[in-house]
């Protein structure tokens, strides 16, 4: 009696022991075979997001340089403020058609720190929107690239890949203009040209 008391309590034991170390084995298979699809679906994420932030920076581009076209002294600012309208408008349409394709919803709001930078640019006019304007299209040309290059180079998703990687050399473009634009509207060449000027009116 003893004996199969004993006996029933070690099959007892083999049992639960067996049935635990399957369970185990069987929720470390599980999460090896869920791993890629988070692996897929982080990706898709990632796509996605960069592909919201490209939508909402190009409507900040033409945002604001529609108010650069209103608010600017410099026809260098305003010619600036032409192409980021037309260039942007241009790189949205493509950036729709691709997310479209990829089944992504793009948003139709500018982002809170775009709208911040409006409101303050929209307060100034001349000179002084002239420089700001002219910095901060330095400091956007300049993430933006990084970003698209980042995209171009590691995105997933194989059209908004392309989209980045077909958009590079117009940032790249932008950029060297707006630094070449800071350049013209900086208070230091501002200041040199008056001097140039005064010593001409001297002269005569």
């Amino acid at each position: 009696m003893l004996l199969e008391t004993t006996a029933a309590k070690i099959a007892y034991v083999s049992g639960v022991t067996l049935f635990l170390t399957s369970l185990g084995c069987w929720a470390v298979l599980g999460h090896q075979e869920n791993s890629p699809v988070s692996s897929q679906a982080q990706a898709a994420m990632t796509d996605q997001a960069f592909a919201k932030d490209a939508a909402r920076g190009g409507m900040a581009e033409i945002k604001l340089g529609k108010l650069a076209q209103d608010n600017g002294s410099s026809e260098a600012v305003k010619t600036f403020g032409t192409r980021m309208v037309a260039e942007h408008t241009k790189a949205g349409d493509k950036l729709k058609e691709a997310a479209a394709q990829e089944h992504m919803a793009l948003p139709t709001d500018l982002a809170a720190k775009d709208q911040a930078t409006y409101d303050r640019l929209s307060r100034l006019s001349g000179a002084d929107f002239d420089h700001a304007y002219a910095q901060d299209m330095v400091k956007d040309h300049e993430q933006d690239l990084r970003d698209f290059q980042r995209e171009a180079n590691h995105g997933n998703d194989d059209l908004i890949r392309a989209f980045a990687a077909q958009t590079v050399p117009m940032i790249q473009q932008h950029l060297e203009q707006a630094k070449e634009m800071l350049k013209t509207v900086s208070p230091t060449t501002s200041q040199r040209s008056g001097k140039s000027s005064s010593r001409q009116a001297r002269g005569r």
